[in-house]
């Protein structure tokens, strides 16, 4: 099965499953965007070529958060967006310092897994910056102009507000995490590949996206329905 066709595959499955969490309520989709935090930060270790550009496998939960947070934008309030981001910071940083501790843990010598988690939990500390800095910039911004569009709008135009606010975010994602992570590591042309590469995935997830988010009024929680 090409890589292609996986990947799109994977994308209806997590803004599907995106969209039951929202069914569930609330408080599960600020647990949903944890795990959404976690995962992307272990599936950006896997490469692969997606339509002849380097990828990483990030990019598809990565994606999910902004559903999560336009969800939460959309039918609670821009409060409850930001306290989703916040956990999601809480769930990154408290995901990278215990898996250090893991990693700090002498294996026995029954241990078959120590390595290869080595592989994937061993952090540059200067990407781990980035990631922190683009997520929480992106993620904020993200829901101001959610508001901000909505607003300009009277409330119409729910695609514009939701691809408009990703679109934009996801750009200042991509720009923040690549200059900080690897301008001085990289030629800028490379640099700026990398950039467009991750990018251009970013805003296929985010344009997918919309669908989902017109189809939340038909999957309102109960809590929603008796307000």
């Amino acid at each position: 099965m090409p890589n292609e066709l996986i990947f799109f595959l994977m994308i209806l499955v997590v803004l599907s499953m995106t969209l039951l969490v929202f069914r569930m309520g609330r408080s599960w989709l600020y647990m949903y965007i944890g795990v959404c935090i976690v995962l992307a930060n272990i599936f950006v270790t896997k490469q692969f070529t997606l339509f002849g550009i380097n990828a990483t496998g990030g990019n598809i939960t990565y994606g999910a958060i902004f559903l999560v947070t336009d969800l939460l934008c959309e039918h609670y309030g821009k409060e409850a967006g930001r306290k989703a981001v916040m956990l999601g910071f809480f769930a990154a940083i408290f995901y990278l310092i215990t898996s250090q501790f893991i990693l700090l843990l002498k294996p026995s010598e029954y241990d078959a897994v120590h390595n290869s988690m080595r592989s994937i939990f061993s952090f540059a500390p200067r990407i781990v910056f980035a990631s922190l800095i683009a997520y929480l910039i992106s993620q904020l911004h993200d829901i101001w102009a959610y508001h901000y569009i909505r607003r300009l709008t009277n409330s119409r135009m729910l695609w514009l507000r939701n691809n408009g606010s990703t679109w934009v975010s996801q750009l200042i994602d991509s720009l923040t995490f690549s200059l900080i992570a690897f301008v001085g590591v990289f030629p800028f042309n490379v640099v700026l590949q990398i950039i467009l590469s991750t990018y251009l995935l970013k805003i296929i997830v985010a344009a997918i996206d919309t669908p989902f988010l017109y189809l939340s009024y038909r999957f309102l929680p109960d809590e929603l329905k008796r307000s």
